[in-house]
């Protein structure tokens, strides 16, 4: 938050212009925040739209903060600086101009920069792969009597057992897989650990796309506003779709289900899985741009080497 002299921006935003994108973005970050925190301020849950927050520890007051990204700077307004200038990992310039201090962020962030560089370009490096059927779900209840979310299963214990046991399981994501049943551990294909992440993650996995939202969040204020919030909002997308096709009953939240024990349900769960995992195709390039940015292009094009002997497994 010092004044430095050199000045290192490829952008620098007049305040006509950075003022209403930043109001702009919190309001819609105020909107897409606005279920859940009524929820909070009565103390009911969502088993759907609360993952994003619980297991996330998505804060809506820092995501309706907008950043400029990497490289932009904010120039004064008339009442004065940006307010960016009080903020964390934030440096302003004598003329008034106020950026990211990247300087700063990289000293205190570098290893999380180039580790989410590795692990997102290893994973865009992949094919999709579309023949999970979200079972990761199924298998987080098999033959369990205590369930993560107080609804009914809606082809009740046996029939939801019967599903796992009918279908080869093929889980590739560590955060997914961590959370199955003892009983259901061994009949994953493989054993995702969190050694293994940047070996296994690929992009058709929804939990790998839903992870844009975690890894802009890491990144935070080097992540530009409208990308947080995109990422954020495809992330509850996918998550509707990880519970529509889960065993859960979800008649009381109005959503109805994918059936994936049936084939027009595993052709539903295959066609929207692979729309998604486009978009987050985009999300994460933009992400994977945001740690070059960060890095610089000789370290950047050192860690894509690091993790080239992972690349298209």
């Amino acid at each position: 938050m010092g004044i430095k002299q050199v000045r290192a921006l490829t952008t620098t935003l007049p305040s006509v212009t950075w003022i209403p994108l930043a109001r702009a973005h919190s309001e819609r970050a105020d909107q897409m925040t606005a279920g859940h925190r009524a929820r909070r301020a009565t103390g009911d849950k969502h088993a759907i739209e609360d993952f994003l927050y619980d297991y996330y520890g998505t804060r809506p007051s820092l995501l309706r903060r907008w950043h400029p990204g990497v490289g932009t700077g904010l120039s004064p307004a008339p009442d004065g600086l940006a307010e960016h200038a009080g903020w964390k990992f934030y440096l302003t310039y004598e003329d008034g101009v106020v950026t990211l201090d990247q300087d700063a962020f990289m000293h205190a962030r570098a290893e999380s920069v180039r580790y989410i560089h590795g692990l997102l370009t290893a994973t865009a490096s992949r094919p999709v792969f579309s023949g999970c059927f979200g079972l990761h779900e199924w298998a987080m209840v098999y033959r369990d009597t205590e369930h993560r979310h107080e609804l009914p299963l809606r082809l009740g214990q046996e029939g939801t057992d019967q599903v796992v046991e009918q279908h080869t399981i093929r889980c590739t994501h560590f955060d997914a897989f961590r959370f199955f049943t003892p009983e259901a551990v061994g009949l994953n294909r493989l054993q995702p650990t969190r050694a293994t992440q940047v070996d296994l993650d690929q992009p058709g996995c929804l939990h790998a796309a839903m992870d844009v939202h975690k890894w802009a969040q890491k990144l935070g204020p080097a992540v530009p506003g409208a990308l947080a919030l995109d990422c954020f909002a495809l992330a509850g997308e996918i998550r509707l779709l990880d519970m529509q096709a889960s065993p859960y009953d979800l008649t009381s939240y109005g959503h109805p289900p994918v059936k994936i024990e049936t084939a027009e349900g595993k052709a539903e769960y295959v066609a929207r899985q692979r729309e998604l995992a486009r978009r987050a195709a985009g999300l994460r390039s933009r992400l994977i741009r945001v740690c070059e940015a960060l890095l610089g292009p000789e370290a950047a094009a050192q860690n894509r080497e690091a993790v080239a002997p992972f690349n298209q497994r």
